[in-house]
């Protein structure tokens, strides 16, 4: 299995428009972050973690020639807007897209994009089929078994996803007992680190730090960064040796 973070930045991403602080000023590929998600791949099996506003260049820059399901963690703009994009592989696949996530944020789904679910749809729609999932819930995509765990995004309850080695949570500010003792120990984890200041949903990094040394992974990946969070080379330098600050096209194999 391998992980591709196709984006690790945050609603804005990186650099924000009009700004001229260092980070956005930046000429460190590692300091430009498009909108958070990832691509698990597996025996020819893609699996794609959200879809925000930056899918289609995601998807282009990982040279994605297939795409087998996806998984939603909530309804922000950020994580959903672009998947309308999924088109070329509902096409030349000739499949409906499965995508799994809870039920609130499929309701969403729906009457965001109406158009795709109307009973009698145009031509070129990207055809979706969803599947309704709830926290820790067990299942399967292409024979490789997932489970969905609960995270909570301020005063919103969203999904994670655990899969054999890896675990990915982002934008959580909450993990629970049941979630924390589901995923210790994992081997690979990644999980959202915004900046240095408190967040009301968002884990800020030392709130990052101080639950990696409670799961106790054996790597851990940031994501869903900031421009606040400070330039790459310089925050690289000062986190634990089994903590590395995630930036958009890492890939590893799990």
């Amino acid at each position: 299995m391998k992980i591709r973070l196709l984006g690790t930045g945050t609603s804005q991403g990186v650099p924000v428009m009009g700004c001229d602080c260092a980070v956005c000023l930046s000429m460190n590929p590692k300091d430009k972050r498009l909108r958070t998600a990832a691509l698990i791949s597996q025996n020819n099996t893609n699996i794609c973690i959200d879809t925000g506003p930056d899918f289609r260049q995601q998807l282009l820059a990982a040279q994605t020639k297939n795409l087998e399901a996806i998984l939603l963690t909530h309804e922000h703009n950020d994580h959903i807007i672009g998947i309308d994009d999924i088109r070329p592989f509902v096409f030349r696949q000739n499949i409906d897209m499965p995508v799994f996530g809870l039920k609130r944020v499929l309701d969403d789904l729906k009457h965001r994009f109406a158009y795709t679910f109307a009973n009698s749809p145009y031509a070129g729609v990207p055809r979706i089929l969803v599947h309704e999932i709830t926290p820790f819930q067990e299942f399967t995509i292409a024979n490789i078994p997932i489970k969905s765990i609960d995270v909570t995004h301020g005063k919103l309850k969203i999904l994670g996803y655990l899969f054999e080695n890896l675990c990915y949570i982002t934008d959580a500010s909450y993990l629970s007992d049941e979630t924390i003792k589901l995923i210790k120990g994992v081997k690979y984890l990644v999980l959202n680190a915004l900046h240095h200041e408190p967040h009301q949903t968002h884990f800020n990094l030392s709130e990052a730090l101080e639950m990696i040394k409670i799961i106790e992974p054996k790597q851990a990946i940031l994501t869903h960064i900031s421009h606040h969070m400070g330039l790459h080379e310089a925050v690289s330098k000062t986190l634990p040796s089994n903590v590395i600050l995630g930036y958009d096209g890492l890939e590893i194999e799990i």
